[in-house]
């Protein structure tokens, strides 16, 4: 088993919408032993973990551009999530 921090994502693990897609899931799992599972907008425990969890990312490890713009990364998955 990798360690975590050595996983790679490839263009073609990501949803252009945020997040991983399937195929990107799958393949961080088998790297690394992980269970992530698909987001969960619609509400729960799991979506307020992740909501709470990304928003403190985004205020303390991006930079005000990133922060603002609609098109980056983390923005994009918390729209998925609907935070």
């Amino acid at each position: 088993m990798r360690a975590k921090k050595d996983f790679q994502f490839k263009a073609e693990h990501k949803n252009p919408k945020g997040g991983l897609n399937e195929k990107g899931r799958a393949a961080y799992n088998r790297a690394t032993g992980s269970n992530l599972k698909r987001p969960q907008p619609e509400g729960g425990s799991r979506r307020d973990s992740f909501c709470a969890r990304m928003k403190g990312m985004k205020k303390k490890l991006t930079s005000a551009e990133t922060a603002k713009d609609p098109n980056s990364r983390i923005n994009k998955s918390l729209r998925a999530w609907n935070c």
